[in-house]
């Protein structure tokens, strides 16, 4: 369980991060289109998972943004942006922002994306939405850097997140 702050005040997760050097838990997760999709879709990618509450607050918005613009110069790097917002927020927001170097995925249906990588608020009033963080995988799943943000209000750690993927 990770205590990190929401707006300053104490927060948990369910759990913790997947380990660095370990597999990264599976996945199925819905589109913008409403497909599902799981971690083996992305095989032999690398990938920057993005872990957000939602994509309707300006820190996740722009952590969006700078992830957006960031995965254009990456090579065989795809950004997934994974919420519990629904896939239609989710494509509203990237099409009116004109963002298409990153993957929209939901969290909506099941939950079990925020339990299994250990994200999901288990307290505060984020409760059932995911926290904030962000895990980078190689190209066979495998962990390569994982960053928990401490203060929800904030924004990931973009550069140790670029250094991982060098």
């Amino acid at each position: 369980m990770a205590n990190i702050t929401l707006g300053g005040n104490p927060a948990t997760t369910v759990g913790n991060l997947p380990e660095t050097g370990t597999k990264a838990p599976d996945f199925k997760l819905t589109n913008t289109d409403l497909a599902d999709q799981s971690l083996s879709d992305f095989d032999g990618s690398r990938l920057v998972l993005n872990i957000f509450p939602s994509v309707d607050t300006g820190v996740c918005a722009q952590s969006i943004r700078t992830f957006n613009e960031k995965a254009s110069r990456l090579e065989n790097t795809k950004v997934l942006c994974i919420s519990k917002d629904l896939p239609f927020a989710m494509a509203r927001f990237c099409g009116a922002e004109g963002l298409d170097n990153v993957v929209s995925l939901s969290d909506y249906k099941t939950g079990k994306f925020g339990n299994s990588y250990g994200v999901t608020f288990k307290d505060t009033a984020f409760e059932t939405l995911l926290s904030r963080a962000v895990v980078v995988l190689d190209t066979d799943g495998s962990v390569l850097h994982t960053e928990q943000v401490s203060e929800t209000g904030e924004e990931p750690n973009y550069e140790a997140v670029l250094n991982a993927l060098n």
